[in-house]
């Protein structure tokens, strides 16, 4: 009998966050256990995904030693049906190498590897780098096609490549092409993910396999019922999600950068206890405070925040 269920493989779960790195007072140091507390903060509301060091968790300011107790952190913290994925790219290929061998034995479920920044290699320097990486540990792979902070896009020509990698599951795109990413889930094996919050529901609705969201630590239950309403076919109940949305992806994703705004969320619902930021990002001030828990009160079934917190 021909099976009807026309849902996308899903190797790195359905609805991710990328989670931020909670710190110290002073910014100076990782603050392991309030990480934990936010990794089952979101694996209870709605998401079976986390991914770690990532650029929402402020990665280019932390140690390799910070990176790797980070994951172990949060994989002691949540269950083994929620995966736990770590950011290991860089723009060095033998140090990302070093960093995804010193995570291949802390029960992670695969690691994140984005396209090699600021140097701007060719595509072949691309391929070499991200098969170096993959070929160094037994890690499944997703990819982070992002070139509006890498100064490169992964071609067609090289997803193509990098889909014939028997580790090389996924790609997280913030790219948006999606004709180009739909030639390459028909083409290739491997999941796309949506890596921009604004562009969730096109995603899903082209075959999409999930999303790794920033919003997803404020609204992740609200970002399951629109994955859920697409797998059911109800575009309706998918628009309803998804418009009840919209503020809360203003609000943290336009008004100032992600990991500011995700963190300063975090501290207004009470689940970090502050908000402090290491350099280059500096705290949301009060007037983005104060928008951003306009924005959490206004949407139906989020948890609110404290407006005694406004302050944080």
């Amino acid at each position: 009998m021909t099976s009807t269920d026309l849902r996308p493989a899903r190797p790195f779960g359905a609805v991710g966050t990328a989670v931020v790195t909670p710190l110290t007072e002073d910014g100076h140091g990782v603050d392991l256990d309030a990480a934990q507390q936010v990794a089952v903060h979101v694996s209870e509301h709605g998401n079976d995904l986390i991914v770690v060091s990532g650029t929402t968790g402020e990665a280019p300011t932390l140690t390799d030693v910070e990176k790797i107790e980070l994951s172990r952190a949060v994989r002691d913290a949540v269950g083994p049906e929620v995966r736990v994925v770590a950011g290991v790219g860089t723009y060095d290929t033998a140090h990302s190498i070093d960093l995804a061998r010193a995570h291949a034995d802390l029960g992670l479920d695969g690691l994140l590897v984005v396209t090699p920044y600021y140097s701007k290699p060719s595509q072949a320097g691309v391929i070499a780098h991200t098969t170096a990486i993959a070929d160094s540990t037994d890690l499944p792979v997703m990819l982070y096609d992002i070139p509006s902070r890498t100064g490169t896009a992964l071609s067609y020509e090289t997803l193509l490549r990098l889909g014939e990698h028997d580790r090389i599951l996924a790609v997280k795109d913030a790219k948006g092409d999606l004709q180009q990413a739909s030639r390459i889930m028909a083409e290739t094996g491997l999941a796309y993910y949506s890596g921009e919050d604004a562009l969730n529901l096109p995603w899903l609705t082209i075959g999409a396999a999930g999303l790794v969201s920033v919003v997803g630590q404020v609204a992740g239950e609200l970002e399951r019922l629109m994955l859920d309403a697409v797998d059911r076919s109800d575009l309706a109940g998918a628009l309803d999600a998804h418009r009840r949305l919209v503020p809360l992806v203003d609000a943290i994703m336009a008004k100032m950068p992600g990991a500011v705004a995700a963190k300063a969320a975090l501290a207004l619902q009470g689940v970090l206890p502050h908000a402090a930021m290491r350099g280059p990002h500096v705290p949301a001030d009060t007037d983005q405070l104060r928008a951003l828990a306009d924005a959490i009160d206004a949407a139906d079934g989020i948890p609110s925040c404290d407006p005694t917190r406004a302050s944080v």
